[in-house]
C-alpha cells in the first residue's frame, strides 16, 4: 500500500511538471516553426524579413479579450531591425494591424522610407491607420486580393472617446462660436494641426513617388475623413488609388507564416520579430 501511495505520489509530481513545463514545450516549437518560415520566405525572395502582427490575445485566466496594436515598443524593435540591415539589402515587412499610436507607426514609416535598400510592404489580411502609413512608405505593396488598407486621418480622444478630426472641425463649422464649448474648440484647434501634421507626413512619405497633383490626391483621399477611419479601401481601390506599386498577390510562404500566428491564451506575445538572413546575390 505504501509503495502504491509512493507510487501515486510520484504521478501527481509529475503530471504537475508535465502541465509546468508544455506551454513552455509548445511555444518553443512554435517559436522555431515561425522562425523556419521566416528564414525560408527570406531565403526565396533574397530579402530581409521583419514582422508585424497584431492578433487579439486572451488572458487564459480571465478570458478578457486584449487588443494589440502599433506600440512604441514596436516602433523600438521595427528600427533596430532596419538599422540591423545592410544598407543595400532589400527588406519586406510583413504587416497585420488595426494601426495603433501615430508616433510609434510615423517613426516606421520614415525609418522605412529612408533606408537605401528596397522597401515591399506584404500585407496578408489587413494594414489599417498606422499600418497604411508605413505602406505609403514602401517601395511596392503586395496584398492578398482580399486584403484591405485604411484611411490615415488623425483621431483625437479623451475620456469621452475617441472622434475623427474633421468630425471635430465641422461641429465647429456648422456652430456659431458662443454656441460651442471651451473643450471643443480646444479640440478644434488640435484636430486643425493633426490633419496638416498627417497631411505633411504623407507628402514626405510619397512626394519623390508621384507627381504633385496625384500626391495631393492621395493625400486627400486618405487624410481629409472623407471615411469613417475603419473605411476598408480594398486592394483594387488601392490599385486605382496609388498605381502600379501595389501587386494583387502574395508568397504562399506568407500564409504559411500567418498561420502560425493564431489566438493563443498567453498575456503577452512579441508582435515583432526579425531574422538576420544576409540576401544572397540573385546572380549565383
Amino acid at each position: 500500500m505504501n509503495d502504491f501511495g509512493a507510487l501515486l505520489s510520484n504521478l501527481w509530481v509529475l503530471l504537475f511538471f508535465f502541465m509546468v513545463l508544455m506551454p513552455k514545450i509548445q511555444q518553443t516549437a512554435l517559436d522555431y516553426a515561425r522562425k523556419r518560415e521566416l528564414t525560408r520566405l527570406a531565403k526565396k525572395r533574397g530579402t530581409n524579413i521583419i514582422t508585424l502582427i497584431h492578433r487579439q490575445e486572451t488572458i487564459s485566466f480571465l478570458g478578457i479579450p486584449l487588443s494589440k496594436y502599433i506600440d512604441i515598443d514596436d516602433s523600438e524593435e521595427v528600427l533596430r531591425a532596419i538599422r540591423l540591415t545592410p544598407r543595400d539589402a532589400p527588406i519586406d515587412i510583413i504587416l497585420h494591424t488595426p494601426g495603433g499610436i501615430a508616433l510609434a507607426a510615423t517613426q516606421i514609416a520614415f525609418a522605412l522610407k529612408s533606408h537605401p535598400g528596397r522597401k515591399t510592404v506584404i500585407i496578408p489580411h489587413y494594414a489599417m491607420s498606422g499600418g497604411t502609413l508605413i505602406a505609403l512608405a514602401a517601395d511596392e505593396i503586395m496584398m492578398d486580393p482580399n486584403a484591405v488598407l485604411g484611411p490615415v486621418d488623425p483621431q483625437l480622444g479623451d475620456q469621452q472617446g475617441a472622434h475623427a478630426a474633421s468630425s471635430i472641425l465641422k461641429v465647429v463649422e456648422q456652430k456659431k462660436i458662443d454656441e460651442i464649448d471651451d473643450r471643443t474648440l480646444i479640440l478644434a484647434e488640435e484636430a486643425r494641426k493633426a490633419i496638416a501634421q498627417m497631411k505633411n507626413t504623407v507628402r514626405q512619405l510619397i512626394g519623390d513617388k508621384y507627381p504633385e497633383e496625384k500626391t495631393e490626391e492621395i493625400v486627400e483621399e486618405l487624410v481629409s475623413g472623407k471615411y469613417t477611419h475603419d473605411f476598408p479601401i480594398t486592394a483594387s481601390e488601392a490599385c486605382k488609388l496609388l498605381g502600379e506599386c501595389v501587386k494583387r498577390a502574395l508568397p504562399n510562404e506568407v500564409y504559411s507564416l500567418m498561420g502560425l500566428y493564431r489566438m493563443e491564451t498567453r498575456p503577452r506575445r512579441p508582435s515583432v520579430e526579425f531574422v538576420p538572413v544576409t540576401p544572397l546575390s540573385r546572380d549565383r
